[in-house]
């Protein structure tokens, strides 16, 4: 049975995970999801990234889970504990020293993202709906809405602390609807900066609200 730690995305709700921990409880695992202290202008990577460590403590057959921005964490915290399985989800895959801010601009992301509502025939102008809630049920995008919160901009600004990747197993995996982060830019991402091949799930950008069982499917694969 594997310990998984599952670290959210932008805005940093524990809350993202409330329909995956269950379902890992139910099939006989550990998991843990960690609140991050992103609206706080004083914190950042650094301090996600202790909080992530505190959470993760003296817990063996440790699987890291981040989605989104919290692929900026996750490398961090490998570096600093024992992680045996690192599981990116529809997520920011950094290179050592790059910012949030930066890695827009560097991994081609927005054009990715038009590229994708052109041809799928969606809007290219941003908003929750579209991008974020378009496959969530609708009872669970209206209880989104009272943890929603914004990232502070102090962690846009830090370089992910790392001198190189971390010698961590890793897996990248995309959903299929992803409309913010396309699957084909996903994978382009992890070959280029991973040299790996990302595995593919059924769902939108918020994954692990739409399609938990899925993904808790896919996550247990791999621990197998």
């Amino acid at each position: 049975m594997g310990m998984f730690v599952l670290i959210p995305g932008a805005g940093g709700a524990a809350w993202y995970w409330h329909r995956v921990v269950p379902e890992l409880n139910a099939r006989g695992h550990e998991a843990v999801a960690v609140e991050l202290p992103s609206a706080d202008e004083s914190a950042g990577l650094p301090e996600y990234t202790d909080a992530v460590v505190a959470a993760i403590g003296d817990h063996d057959d440790v699987v890291l889970v981040a989605q989104s921005m919290g692929g900026f964490t996750a490398p961090m915290v490998c570096a600093r504990a024992q992680v045996d399985l690192l599981v990116l989800v529809n997520a920011m895959i950094p290179l050592p020293g790059e910012t949030p801010g930066q890695w827009w601009d560097n991994t081609g992301s927005s054009a990715a993202r038009v590229a994708a509502a052109e041809a799928g025939g969606y809007s290219p102008e941003f908003d929750l709906s579209t991008y974020f809630l378009h496959d969530v049920p609708a009872e669970v995008a209206a209880a989104n809405a009272a943890h929603d919160r914004p990232e502070a901009g102090a962690a846009f600004s830090q370089p992910c602390g790392i001198e190189r990747w971390p010698d961590v197993t890793t897996r990248v995996l995309a959903a299929a609807g992803d409309r913010f982060f396309p699957p084909e830019f996903q994978r382009r991402v992890a070959r280029d900066r991973l040299g790996i091949n990302a595995d593919e799930v059924p769902g939108g950008h918020l994954v692990a609200l739409s399609h938990p069982i899925d993904l808790v499917d896919r996550l247990i694969e791999y621990l197998r």
